[in-house]
């Protein structure tokens, strides 16, 4: 078939799909492959007329099942590559299945850089955006806070322009649109001159952190910190923005510590724990006593991510960033007392408030707790509990991330939560983007 045409697929043996972390599956009617913004129109058009719906899969980072679809699922592996970059308005438009990492190495080849990351980059620029993934900062927001315009091909098959001036409204929904308003085609980011941060990570007791948390937030670009449960042992993670010079970590230092440490050395513990939970909180006081101090300096893509090959579930809530501390000691509080036996840190980060209406930042500075379980660890006890204690500070989930809330809690935690389904009701009243994930989270 000649590249005029979207490439199908419908072999019943090859057809079904995963999601990265193994806890999605799906199987639809057939596969797509566009390599255009008209063969993405085509696809959409075509399903319509087969009474089909759609849904496009990126990488399949979600842990959700917000890309599952019986109908017609859109790789968007040819879509891919960057479009354009205007040096003079601060932007780069990038096809939408292009991957975060291939999206960063090429901007530092043209000395540019995203202001912000998340601390992965297999990601593809529709599926994290989509999600609202974000990093961590103390001014500069998601990545999706950082996009400057899109192109979002609805549900008759018609390509729309999105930005803060043409189609603001669907601008100010589609940034963070969960797949439900249409097919992202391509996205236009604001970055800036390739810059240098310097990274700096220290041990910290769970006390000391906790009680300097205010301070470390307010005195730092970028701030982290993972506990370990089972233990009162934190590591902080804190980035700056510096003049230099570049002071990278060296490659055989580099591998050691993120590979060889880092995923294989914790994925084999991980194993061995879950195997035998007895053995966690031991394990916990040796590795946590076993963190150590490093400080780096290197280009962003470099300092904000890492590689992360360990596979796991997750479950992350944003919540006021005033609230944050509260919500930590109880979830702390709940393991100690509990029979929970937990492998993985939790993760805490902060973003400022955005204009996104279905951002997990919108109109709140926020901070993020997140937990985790090995793969094949059961989850259920423990997310519930966190999840329980989220919610009650206000908490509003990941969409990538494991919940079980639904469209009557988002109305409630989100201001602006029935202006994004009355433009759902405007833009694709057939719901041809539905899945069972979106019915449950956004209503019928």
């Amino acid at each position: 078939m000649g590249s005029s045409a979207p490439r199908h697929r419908a072999n019943p043996r090859t057809a079904v799909w995963r999601n990265w972390a193994g806890n999605v599956t799906a199987r639809p009617v057939r596969e797509a492959t566009p390599a255009s913004v008209e063969e993405l129109r085509t696809v959409v058009r075509q399903a319509a007329e087969d009474g089909l719906t759609v849904k496009a899969a990126g990488s399949g980072h979600s842990f959700t099942a917000a890309a599952a679809t019986g109908g017609v699922l859109i790789r968007p592996d040819r879509l891919t590559g960057i479009r354009s970059i205007d040096r003079a308005a601060g932007t780069v438009t990038v096809e939408a299945g292009t991957r975060l990492r291939t999206m960063n190495l090429a901007l530092a080849q043209y000395g540019l850089s995203l202001t912000n990351m998340g601390d992965i980059m297999e990601q593809t620029v529709a599926g994290a955006t989509s999600t609202g993934t974000h990093g961590t900062g103390r001014a500069s927001g998601a990545i999706a806070a950082q996009i400057r315009g899109l192109e979002l091909v609805t549900a008759d098959g018609s390509l729309l322009r999105c930005s803060a001036t043409e189609n603001p409204e669907v601008f100010a929904a589609a940034r963070v649109g969960l797949g439900a308003l249409g097919v992202v085609s391509a996205i236009t980011f604001a970055v800036e001159p390739l810059f240098l941060l310097t990274a700096r990570e220290e041990p910290m007791t769970f006390d000391k952190v906790t009680a300097a948390f205010d301070e470390l937030h307010a005195d730092n670009d970028h701030f982290e910190f993972y506990w370990f449960p089972h233990t009162d042992s934190c590591n902080t993670l804190r980035n700056n923005r510096t003049v230099g010079p570049p002071a990278p970590l060296g490659r055989l230092k580099g591998w050691f510590e993120d590979e060889f440490l880092a995923n294989g050395v914790f994925q084999a513990l991980n194993s061995v724990c879950r195997a035998v939970p007895a053995a966690v909180p031991a394990i916990a006081q040796i590795t946590s006593r076993g963190l150590s101090a490093r400080t780096y300096t290197d280009i962003p893509h470099k300092v904000f991510t890492s590689p992360r090959r360990v596979r796991m579930i997750e479950m992350e809530y944003a919540v006021p960033r005033e609230a944050v501390l509260d919500t930590l000691r109880e979830l702390k509080a709940m393991v100690e007392r509990s029979d929970l036996r937990i492998s993985f840190p939790v993760e805490v980060r902060t973003t400022p408030a955005d204009d996104i209406a279905l951002s997990t930042a919108s109109g709140r500075d926020s901070a993020y707790i997140a937990v985790h379980v090995y793969r094949g660890t059961p989850y259920q006890q423990y997310f519930a509990e966190a999840e329980r204690i989220f919610v009650a500070h206000e908490g509003r989930p990941h969409w990538g991330k494991l919940h079980s809330r639904d469209a009557a809690h988002f109305a409630d935690v989100y201001p602006r939560f029935g202006e994004f389904t009355a433009l759902r009701d405007r833009l694709d009243p057939d719901r041809r983007f539905a899945n069972a994930y979106l019915r449950r989270v956004l209503g019928d």
